[in-house]
């Protein structure tokens, strides 16, 4: 985050007065004042909310939330009055995250050693779904497979019930992780009955690197699962499987971004430029920024007509649905357009913009849209990617089955153009 100048200190301080009116301090204010001042100051994405009316409205809501314990007002208080404000805003992108989110951010970021289990798990209705295990941790080791459906967790529903989240979730099961001591899980796999697994934790790196695996009738073609943009070395990572399995004799290439929730646009742009190079443009209040790929690689910004030839000119999909967010949109719609088909359910919905994440009194973290995108001729950016092949993924399949709908779509999609089974 960029150091204001002494006008614009006055101006923050301005703001900050203005946020909660006449509030005794506390920490719930403190907060509040801190994450509003930076949204009204640094906001730059595509709400036409009024954000100072919102941010003097909830600042009123604050106050009378605040009144029976006055200056010992908590900063839980607050994140939850933020959280409505922010639902209002309307912009998914702009958020914040109490300190134990910050924590995972920054371990992710800085791909600390942690206690892991190995496997990371989505919220589904009727469990905890298995999204990808790591080779070789405690969680591979004790039989667990990606996919695999968690209905509970320690005797604890998990996931979802009937639109409601259960105990047990994706922060919840971290934390059981974290406590490095074995707990059990239940586990819905197709062709065996409900059946219980016991898992542990050991030192692992924080971040999940992107897992090459093969599908279609002859095992000919490639599926990369990429959990997130978020580390540094993502687009790196990602070059290297597509490159093994161009080694490996691939027909077809399949990207698994269902479960990506975004990060950095200098990988996601990166990592797409495999297809095509790639030049992503935004906006800020302060200018614009460009960030461009060419061969999986960061690059400068292209010239006219780029030379770097594509790493990959084979068939491809990408695997897309709700919890494909942000980054891995971006990615997404630049992969269409260099020929590769979007299979799954419609994302998100913030492709269009990028974040800063800033510090909070609570050592928690404020997300704040400050980036929208466009193209060179001034043309916003989608927000969300549509798919060009609809194809939910059918849980009940994929548990009760075998079937994963959604890869088995794209890999029909892929037959179709190659005219033989990839």
């Amino acid at each position: 985050m960029p150091l204001l100048s002494l006008s614009g200190l006055r101006r923050a301080a301005l703001l900050t007065l203005l946020t909660v009116p006449c509030a005794s301090a506390s920490p719930a204010t403190d907060l509040y004042r801190a994450a509003t001042s930076s949204v009204l100051r640094d906001y730059y994405g595509w709400s036409t909310a009024d954000l100072r009316t919102l941010s003097e409205q909830y600042g009123r809501t604050l106050e009378e939330r605040c009144a029976p314990a006055a200056d010992t007002c908590s900063f839980d208080t607050a994140r939850e009055v933020l959280t409505s404000l922010f639902r209002e805003v309307g912009d998914a992108h702009t958020n914040v995250r109490d300190p134990e989110g910050a924590l995972r951010l920054r371990e992710v970021q800085e791909n600390r050693a942690v206690l892991r289990t190995g496997a990371r798990v989505v919220r589904v209705e009727g469990g905890l779904l298995v999204a990808s295990v790591m080779p070789g941790s405690p969680a591979a080791r004790a039989g667990l497979r990606p996919l695999d459906l968690l209905p509970s967790v320690n005797g604890q529903p998990a996931g979802r019930r009937d639109g409601d989240n259960a105990p047990v979730g994706p922060t919840e099961f971290t934390r059981l992780e974290r406590a490095g001591q074995p707990f059990e899980v239940e586990v819905r796999r197709a062709g065996q009955p409900p059946h219980p697994l016991t898992l542990s934790s050991e030192p692992l790196t924080a971040r999940d690197e992107p897992t090459l695996t093969w599908a279609g009738p002859d095992s000919r073609t490639a599926v990369v699962t990429v959990a997130s943009f978020l580390p540094a070395d993502t687009a790196e990572q990602f070059l290297a499987r597509v490159q093994q399995a161009a080694q490996a004799g691939a027909r077809a290439l399949v990207v698994d971004l269902r479960f990506n929730g975004g990060g950095s646009l200098t990988q996601c742009v990166a990592a797409a430029s495999v297809f095509a190079p790639v030049e992503y443009r935004a906006r800020s209040r302060t200018g614009g920024a460009v960030y461009a790929g060419a061969g999986g690689r960061p690059a400068r910004p292209l010239d006219p007509h780029p030379q770097e030839a594509a790493v990959w000119s084979g068939p491809a999909a990408v695997l897309v649905g709700p919890n494909t967010a942000s980054c891995s949109e971006v990615f997404t719609y630049y992969a269409q357009r260099a020929g590769a088909l979007a299979v799954g359910e419609a994302t998100r919905g913030v492709g269009n913009s990028g974040v800063t994440f800033q510090p909070l009194p609570d050592g928690g973290v404020l997300s704040v849209t400050m980036l929208r995108a466009y193209w060179p001729d001034g043309t916003p950016l989608p927000e969300r990617v549509q798919p060009d092949l609809l194809a939910p993924t059918d849980l009940q399949a994929l548990t009760g089955e075998g079937r994963d709908t959604t890869l088995q779509a794209a890999l029909e999609a892929l037959t179709g153009r190659t005219g033989r089974a990839p």
